[in-house]
């Protein structure tokens, strides 16, 4: 201790603040996880083989409660032989009935019942109009 500019005054309030294992830490980085899950991701599909499909101005997945996820200029992959396809983008829930004059060519069988519920639900509001006007 002698020449260094050291007394046991300093060493001792240097004592009081030193912890085992070194000094508090009182902000913990955040880390972001989603990088390495999307590398990984990337990965797994270079894997399987996708491949981009171009041009493609839209996707919807109608869903069997008669909710529309809609995807607007999506990123699509697909690997034919997997079976496994990607729509990556935007997407935005609606409900059929606010897509119908568009998506009517997209509709199969399975949705003739909701279609027929959604046509008797405008003819009872329309029937209620003219009862409401008379």
């Amino acid at each position: 201790m002698v020449g260094t500019g050291m007394t046991r005054e300093k060493l001792q309030k240097m004592a009081e603040v030193a912890r085992v294992g070194g000094v508090r830490r009182r902000h913990k980085a955040a880390r972001k996880v989603t990088s390495g899950e999307d590398s990984k991701l990337q990965q797994n599909l270079k894997k399987l083989g996708v491949s981009q499909i171009a041009d493609i101005e839209e996707v919807n997945l109608i869903m069997e409660d008669g909710s529309v996820i809609h995807f607007n200029h999506p990123k699509v992959q697909a690997s034919i032989q997997s079976n496994t396809y990607v729509v990556s983008g935007n997407s935005e829930t609606k409900n059929i009935s606010e897509m119908l004059p568009n998506i009517i060519d997209q509709l199969g069988a399975e949705s003739m019942p909701q279609l027929q519920e959604l046509k008797e639900k405008i003819q009872g509001e329309k029937v209620e109009e003219k009862a409401a006007e008379e």
